[in-house]
């Protein structure tokens, strides 16, 4: 049922190896880290930041190439979570924890919880999406299929920008976000705000990429949904900041 309900079955089976394929090179890229190029990782680090069009413009070329959207560098992945770890620590110890065990809770929690299992999530969502919904349908097309490691690409991709905005900028400026007042909640909520939105705009760019689907602005519906709550936030005097310091704080309080 579902996605392959609208494939033939020999396209079903040719996706699936392909899929297999991707996931064996992915993994057994970890293993060997020579073979990750870090430099084109910050590469694309940097311009998801300034121009993330950019950074999907190579999504092309690499499909030339490698006749696959989806990476087959795990870099990109290393470097992020070598980034969240660090940035977890720095909250750790700006919170007051100096032990190794809440360390390693506030690390995990961050690493599994917020990028990994919250990304396997979104990726999924994406993948049955736009395979089940989006995709161009006609007899002089080649069919395709949004690989789920592509899917899982483009959270990585969302990610980084949120991580920068809610781990780093958010971090340097804890003291002006942790009052009870108006403009804390305005400057924190905004934060926020600015975070999900870049996340599900990029997250779209991703999609709008691949030529094989269309209508692929439902990916910024969501963005509507993040304007509502953050205007209700706002007349509620609901801190986005001070409420996710409270859950980091009972994490390493265990």
């Amino acid at each position: 049922t579902g996605v392959n309900d609208m494939l033939p079955l020999h396209n079903i089976s040719t996706f699936q190896r392909q899929d297999r394929r991707g996931f064996q090179r992915y993994f057994r890229r970890i293993l060997h880290y020579p073979q990750m190029d870090l430099e084109y990782t910050l590469w694309q680090m940097f311009y998801l930041m300034l121009n993330p069009k950019n950074v999907y413009n190579t999504t092309k070329y690499h499909k030339q190439t490698k006749n696959q959207w989806a990476r087959d560098d795990p870099g990109f992945v290393c470097v992020q979570i070598f980034f969240i770890v660090i940035a977890s620590l720095s909250f750790c110890i700006s919170l007051g924890s100096f032990s190794f065990l809440r360390y390693v809770t506030l690390v995990a929690w961050s690493v599994f919880i917020d990028f990994l299992f919250l990304g396997i999530i979104a990726a999924s969502i994406g993948y049955w999406i736009s395979n089940k919904y989006l995709r161009v349908h006609g007899v002089h097309h080649v069919e395709q299929q949004v690989e789920w490691l592509y899917a899982f690409d483009i959270h990585c991709n969302s990610f980084f920008p949120t991580f920068v905005i809610l781990y780093v900028v958010q971090f340097y400026t804890l003291y002006l976000l942790l009052h009870a007042g108006f403009l804390s909640t305005l400057l924190s909520n905004t934060l926020y705000m600015l975070a999900f939105s870049y996340y599900y705009y990029i997250t779209f760019l991703g999609y709008t990429v691949l030529p094989f689907l269309q209508k692929t602005e439902v990916f910024l519906y969501p963005i509507s949904l993040m304007l509502i709550l953050y205007i209700i936030s706002l007349v509620f005097n609901f801190n986005c900041t001070i409420f996710v310091m409270n859950i980091y704080l009972s994490l390493i309080h265990i």
